[in-house]
């Protein structure tokens, strides 16, 4: 229960801070994008530092930097795939869903990384 608390607390108040620093910013599409996941990987590594020690933390880092390269081959894949190739929005989702599951999965067998 106390992890819990500690999660919530903590990724509130790092979530405050980037919602704050991205209302700041212009434009203010930033807010959004410094509104959630930078702050709540900061919340979780914050977390594992502190039940598990440094190198678990540093696992965990490297297998969040392996999903956001999943993500960016995800989201170039379901872009081609709607304006270039003119596919509905299911299946171009479903296809490049399956390219961000082979590019994870990929760096996470060939790279390594805490699974």
């Amino acid at each position: 229960m106390t992890e819990y608390l500690v999660r919530f607390v903590a990724g509130g108040l790092i979530v405050s801070v980037f919602a704050i620093l991205g209302d700041m910013l212009r434009p203010k599409s930033f807010a959004g994008l410094l509104g959630a996941v930078p702050s709540v990987a900061l919340a979780t590594l914050a977390i594992a530092v502190v039940q598990h020690g440094p190198q678990y933390a540093a696992a965990q880092s490297w297998t969040m930097i392996y999903g956001a390269v999943a993500l960016a081959c995800y989201s170039v894949v379901v872009c081609h795939l709607l304006m270039r190739f003119r596919f509905g929005a299911l299946p171009a989702t479903i296809l490049a869903f399956a390219a961000w599951l082979v590019v994870a999965f990929g760096l996470l067998a060939g790279l390594g990384g805490a699974a």
